[in-house]
């Protein structure tokens, strides 16, 4: 089995759909499908069956992906080894991240950490927190910076790079209006979130349930992160997000920060990697670097917020 043909056939596993598994691996749809008849002839075996939803894995099919998933990785590993062992590595790191971390948390550290190592190429995509995942999964990015939501596959770690605070933010009218120090009033007032789904959405969630009361109604929900300053700006709710998420907004006096009545809330922000027998040189220099630049996050005993999502 070719690792070709194995990758092939995983993306149109991902895809259910030879166009779309097509695009990912950069061939004809013709080709994407003469590689599952090819893996399909070797192996004696049909390895997809179509229905409404699109290609579904056969029993065989399911059988063959994590020996798929696992030899790719071994091959990968393989050769990560011998570059590092005869120092022919291609020294470039691929770091995805929610774009409000990439705009506010990462372009002095990656500029420093270029200064201490130029040999070193460097790629920065921007990406939603699920997006960020597979990516990670698929080989497309080496390391991910978001906030943790708990539930990663046991093939990817984490490390907690710092703890950002919650905020509540609102108009200077809704701040009138909001009853601070009351969360019940506060329950009553509507919210701008993030679509179900998003991290930002699931650490609103997570603090009205940590409450114990009911969650308030919504004004709005919406795609991007930074449209929630320019909402709440305009009165129709408030929002609760963490602070470099909204920082702009606030330094220009546009939103006001209001005290939250509950426990003090911080959202865990994440650097995530595949896990690996053989880490790519430059990958470990920037793991390393990340665990020496940024603040090591205090035990609860020392710090006064609490975390929304714990790490394992």
């Amino acid at each position: 089995m070719h690792p070709r043909l194995l990758k092939t056939f995983l993306a149109v596993a991902r895809h259910r759909n030879i166009t779309r598994a097509a695009r990912e691996v950069h061939l004809a749809q013709s080709s994407v499908s003469d590689q599952i008849q090819s893996l399909e002839s070797e192996l004696g075996v049909a390895l997809f069956t179509r229905s409404r939803q699109g290609l579904d894995l056969t029993t065989a099919g399911e059988a063959l992906k994590p020996y798929a998933e696992e030899i790719l990785q071994l091959a990968e590993e393989a050769r990560i080894a011998v570059e590092a062992r005869t120092g022919t590595t291609a020294a470039t790191v691929t770091v995805g991240a929610l774009e409000t971390i990439a705009a506010v948390k990462l372009p002095q550290w990656l500029a420093a950490f270029r200064g201490d190592h130029p040999e070193i190429g460097l790629r920065l995509k921007i990406a939603g927190s699920n997006v960020l995942l597979r990516q990670l999964e698929e080989g497309e990015i080496d390391v991910a910076f978001c906030f943790d939501k708990g539930g990663l596959d046991e093939r990817l770690a984490r490390r907690t790079i710092s703890a950002e605070p919650v905020v509540l933010v609102a108009s200077a009218e809704n701040a009138t209006a909001s009853g601070q120090g009351d969360l019940a009033a506060l329950a009553a007032m509507r919210f701008v979130v993030t679509e179900t789904g998003c991290v930002y959405r699931h650490l609103f969630d997570t603090a009205f349930a940590e409450t114990g009361m009911a969650p308030p109604k919504l004004a709005a929900e919406v795609g991007s992160i930074g449209a929630i300053a320019s909402l709440v700006a305009t009165g129709i709710g408030m929002g609760l997000v963490p602070r470099l998420a909204v920082v702009e907004a606030l330094d220009r006096g546009e939103i006001v920060e209001l005290p939250w009545p509950g426990s003090a809330q911080a959202a865990s922000l994440v650097m995530i990697w595949r896990r690996r027998r053989v880490q790519p040189p430059a990958l470990k220099l920037l793991l390393a670097a990340a665990g020496e630049t940024f603040a090591p996050v205090r035990s609860a005993g020392d710090r006064p917020r609490h975390a929304v999502s714990s790490l394992s």
